[in-house]
């Protein structure tokens, strides 16, 4: 919708809900695009372009805050957007103090949307997709068949603007790419996985995608069990990442206040090793979830949760902040316009090291270096922090790969784990979309328990 119709719209629902008794309102817009590719055996297999938009009113009725939203973004919507957040004040019986925000002097500018992704031709993106499939297949024989080779992007737009007079604007746009091929040799059949994420398109080379999936999949053949025991661990980057997303959640504030992280009554203490800093950067130049308002309208801040082991911050929307008077770190989240305020984090990753994995591995004489970790909803408790969870990656022998691992189980509290940190690995890498906008490079842990043979 064009700036000059939103910012009628907008006007006319204020008017209106004035009429209609609210006093302070805010209006949240999100709107969007996506599209996704699918190639399977040359042809193309999948095909979604979707287009959405919604809008939602937050408004104080008799010092209580209603909510509505709707998909209809027009005038017509107007009226009943605001008589249901009036109805639905009218039922609320939290005592929580709501409040909406006026808004702040300091928004730091983040640009987040690539014009030249949004040129990209359709036929252009077929054609690198197709080709990423067939790169899969050139490298190897033993390359019996690309499960998944996709090609997605998207772009999003959020307007946000309430009767305290703020006015934010936000757009950002994203692409990212993966593909899983699957190797046989005789009876043994693994899988590989490789992708990439950003919104530069012109960045994604097929050859250079498909020989990292290829090589890990080849890389897991003939791959066993070994002995029960406590190793030494390193946990690979992208498996460290999909670890510190499960958890994510015990840095809310929210949680805190809930008494559902142990991470409560521990700020400023020493809660992980020298070597753990753990950064929410909105501001990372690419960073998938780069934005300089959170979702109440508040400045974002890029601050270390965790720096050298000793906790920092909680993570605070402007009701946490307000019960533990402090302010706002400028992670309110709203997944969508239809979405209630929670908190979450930005660009959210482990600082990384000087050491590569390579380096890491050279430095155990016997120990796992786990690549990816399995049933991450199920085998983990975010609360007591303990997790037990089927892995696959390989057995480290005086420094080097000696081979690959599966059938294995590795187990371990996340709190432990932090404080047994001997090193960060300088390999950071993001997940992709959904997890992207955590990250971690390879980290080196004292020990865990490994259940095999």
């Amino acid at each position: 919708m064009k700036k000059m119709d939103m910012k009628n719209l907008i006007d006319k629902i204020f008017k209106e809900g004035k009429k209609q008794g609210l006093n302070d309102m805010e209006v949240y817009y999100s709107g969007g695009r996506s599209l996704s590719l699918k190639v399977f055996q040359k042809e193309l297999d999948g095909y979604s372009l979707s287009e959405s938009e919604g809008l939602s009113l937050r408004g104080i009725y008799k010092g209580k805050m209603g909510y509505s939203y709707t998909e209809k973004v027009d005038e017509s919507s107007v009226e009943l957007l605001v008589k249901d957040a009036k109805g639905n004040a009218s039922i609320i019986d939290s005592d929580d103090e709501e409040y909406i925000y006026e808004g702040s002097k300091d928004y730091k500018k983040v640009e987040n949307f690539n014009p030249e992704l949004d040129k990209v031709r359709e036929e252009d993106k077929i054609k690198f997709v197709k080709e990423l499939e067939q790169e899969a297949f050139k490298i190897d024989k033993r390359i019996t068949s690309v499960e998944n080779c996709v090609y997605g992007d998207g772009y999003g737009e959020i307007i946000m603007s309430n009767t305290k007079g703020l006015y934010l604007q936000d757009k950002n746009n994203l692409a990212y790419t993966y593909v899983v091929v699957v190797a046989k040799e005789n009876d043994d059949i693994k899988t590989g996985m490789a992708f990439r994420t950003g919104n530069d398109f012109l960045r994604f080379n097929a050859k250079e995608i498909a020989e990292e999936a290829v090589k890990e999949a080849l890389s897991l053949l003939g791959a066993s069990s070994v002995k029960s025991g406590d190793y030494p661990i390193i946990i690979r980057n992208s498996a460290s990442a999909d670890l510190l997303e499960s958890f994510a959640g015990i840095f809310s504030a929210e949680s805190v206040q809930k008494e559902l992280s142990l991470l409560k009554g521990k700020l400023n203490d020493k809660i992980g090793s020298d070597k753990l800093t753990l950064i929410d950067d909105p501001f990372m130049e690419n960073g998938l979830a780069s934005q300089s308002f959170d979702g109440e309208g508040a400045p974002c801040k890029k601050k270390n949760v965790i720096e050298n082991g000793v906790l920092k911050t909680y993570l605070h929307n402007l009701k946490t902040s307000k019960k533990d008077k402090v302010e706002t770190t400028g992670n309110a989240s709203k997944g969508s316009y239809k979405a209630s305020i929670g908190i979450a984090p930005s660009n959210f990753y482990i600082e990384a090291g000087e050491k590569s994995l390579d380096e890491l591995i050279a430095s155990i004489d016997k120990g796992i270096l786990i690549t990816e970790l399995q049933g991450l909803h199920s085998g983990l408790n975010a609360i007591s922090g303990d997790f037990s969870l089927a892995a696959l990656g390989y057995e480290i022998e005086k420094g080097k790969i000696k081979k690959p691992v599966e059938q294995i189980t590795v187990a371990g509290n996340y709190f432990e784990m932090l404080k047994n940190i001997e090193e960060v690995g300088s390999d950071l890498k993001f997940g992709l979309p959904g997890g992207s906008y955590i990250g971690s490079p390879s980290i080196k842990i004292k020990k865990l328990a490994i259940a095999g043979e």
